[in-house]
């Protein structure tokens, strides 16, 4: 299956270390189309928490619940994981706008520095 930028599905970050989330949860597929469609064996995502912090950028973005997604979530831009494709399901939550998927770029570059 060929995951789509922008497209939140449920992953398996089972086992964790430390402060890495683990459980299964949502994530949003970051990794360039370009990789998705040829099928690239890995899917570089980042994890959503239920666990919200207001005010958090460039930390933290918060996506409303809609679709599959059922709770307001926080996208954790400093969790970033390159992660084995058998870890993320099918189950397609739900999807960013174009206007999200800009806002969390301009946010992961802060954390990721220049």
């Amino acid at each position: 299956m060929a995951f789509k930028r922008g497209a939140i599905y449920l992953a398996n970050f089972n086992p964790s270390k430390g402060n890495e989330p683990g459980k299964i949860r949502p994530c949003v597929v970051m990794q360039s189309d370009l990789l998705n469609e040829v099928g690239h064996p890995s899917t570089t995502v980042l994890p959503l928490t239920t666990q919200l912090i207001d005010d958090a950028a460039p930390l933290r973005y918060r996506i409303k619940a809609r679709d599959k997604l059922h709770t307001d979530s926080d996208l954790m831009l400093d969790q970033t994981r390159t992660i084995d494709n058998q870890r993320i399901t099918s189950n397609l939550l739900t999807a960013l706008t174009q206007t999200e998927l800009f806002e969390i770029e301009v946010l992961w570059q802060t954390v990721l520095g220049p």
